[in-house]
């Protein structure tokens, strides 16, 4: 995230991103993966702000991982364009912890986000319950945030493409050890059919189900319906990943 302007509110903080070229594709938009990378770093600068940093958490062994994300793009951002990025808790529903997003430029609202979490201990890996984080009270959203819930994606048993195989490898790594949230954006668009790469997709939603570490291979499987495609990434302890574009 650039130096840009930060603002941090009640239940709310603004963080300001210039997108440069590395962000985009060949056609200057902003990435899949720059999305993805966006809702998962303004999240924990949201909390960085508030005192509640990633050590603070893990100390208090209260982390938060991220279980899926649906977006949905009205306008696409551009290379060298400075955006606002919003983002609001939204409270629980089930065993998630919601969290959700607004890209903006002076026009409007460009992309719109919505992001469950979990939450874990990070000593015994064990998820608890939304109602046992003692670290703040959550806060709700106050507008109505214009993108679709998240949701549990399924592949069928039969007709699956063959894409492809993917190593994981240094530079997948974040700083917990495993395949960066954000880069899955890439992995899903580097296995595409090549008609789908070149198009801008209206709605992505991701499940992210196992990590993936270094020097693992993904087995990853594809399916074609009406306007969308979906695609899967297969570990060794099974599925790491399932994702959907609608276009």
């Amino acid at each position: 995230m650039s130096d840009l302007k930060e603002v941090l509110e009640e239940n709310s903080y603004l963080r300001q991103k210039q997108l440069i070229f590395a962000d985009c594709d060949r056609y200057q938009r902003a990435r899949v993966s720059t999305l993805l990378s966006i809702a998962a770093a303004v999240a924990g600068a949201d909390y960085d702000a508030r005192g509640l940093t990633y050590d603070k958490l893990y100390e208090m062994r209260e982390v938060f991982l991220l279980s899926r994300v649906a977006l949905r793009i009205h306008r696409d951002p551009r290379a060298l364009q400075t955006v606002d990025v919003t983002t609001w808790e939204d409270g629980v529903k089930g065993a998630h912890m919601q969290r959700v997003y607004e890209i903006a430029d002076s026009e409007g609202v460009m992309v719109s986000i919505r992001s469950d979490w979990i939450l874990v201990d990070p000593v015994t890996r064990r998820i608890m319950r939304p109602g046992t984080f003692t670290a703040k009270k959550l806060g709700t959203c106050p507008k109505a945030i214009d993108a679709p819930e998240p949701q549990k994606i399924l592949l069928p048993r039969e007709g699956l493409e063959e894409l492809g195989t993917r190593k994981v490898v240094w530079s997948d790594l974040d700083g917990n050890g495993h395949v960066y949230s954000g880069n899955y954006g890439d992995f899903v668009w580097d296995y595409l059919p090549a008609d789908l790469q070149e198009k801008l997709p209206r709605e992505f939603f991701i499940n992210y189900s196992k990590e993936a570490t270094l020097g693992q291979e993904l087995r990853l499987v594809g399916f074609r319906r009406d306007n969308e495609y979906l695609v899967e990434g297969v570990g060794p302890e099974g599925v790491c990943f399932s994702a959907r574009c609608v276009f």
